[in-house]
């Protein structure tokens, strides 16, 4: 499953979006229940939060229970995320994610592409009280051999997701679409610790 990723390096246009957190940090070990980074559009404009990394319903009251991850197979399907689903789709910026590999002894990998940022497909609710709005976003997985990655999008398939008017049959055939090429390098086991967080997270294992 893919538990990790980082960001820590995002083009300058990234950073003048509307709602871009002022004090952003760069983060190499990012886990569920962190603060991450969302683009997301509204009324025809890309737009920025951050979301906690843990999808949480409305009618959730525990929300140990937030979910992390959606299955690009059942995503449309499952009540907790129709709705998300047809009206609330967003991207997760990235520059790479870790993957645990082997039989016995699993050890971690870094997967990055030649482009500085990735962008993987997800689905948020918000929860709005006075002043303010909560946002907590799920990212979508698909499987590759016997693991699970996150959906990234290319610039096309990016405005397509994003689309409040794409069709169900656009998407559906977006999350069917071949996973892209992505490099890859073995690093250090450090990386376990999802408390260790700095370029050391990359350092070559």
């Amino acid at each position: 499953m893919s538990g990790r990723y980082g960001l820590f390096k995002w083009p300058q246009a990234m950073s003048e979006l509307a709602g871009f957190p002022q004090q952003m940090r760069a983060h190499w070990n990012l886990a569920p229940k962190s603060q991450v980074l969302m683009l997301y559009q509204k009324k025809d404009q890309l737009q920025a939060t951050l979301a906690l990394w843990g999808f949480t319903s409305n009618w959730m009251t525990d929300l140990s229970r937030a979910v992390a991850h959606a299955r690009v197979e059942t995503v449309h399907s499952q009540p907790m995320f129709k709705k998300a689903w047809r009206n609330q789709r967003c991207v997760l910026p990235a520059n790479g994610f870790f993957e645990w590999r082997g039989l016995h002894r699993k050890h971690p990998f870094w997967l990055y592409a030649q482009e500085s940022v990735l962008y993987f497909a997800g689905i948020f609710d918000v929860y709005s009280v006075p002043g303010q709005d909560y946002y907590s976003v799920a990212m979508l997985t698909q499987q590759a051999a016997n693991l699970r990655r996150p959906l990234v999008l290319t610039e096309p398939q990016l405005a397509v997701w994003l689309n409040p008017l794409s069709s169900e049959e656009e998407l559906r055939e977006l999350l069917a679409s071949a996973a892209p090429q992505l490099h890859e390098r073995r690093v250090s086991t450090l990386i376990n610790d999802p408390l260790v967080d700095g370029p050391h997270c990359l350092d070559v294992g």
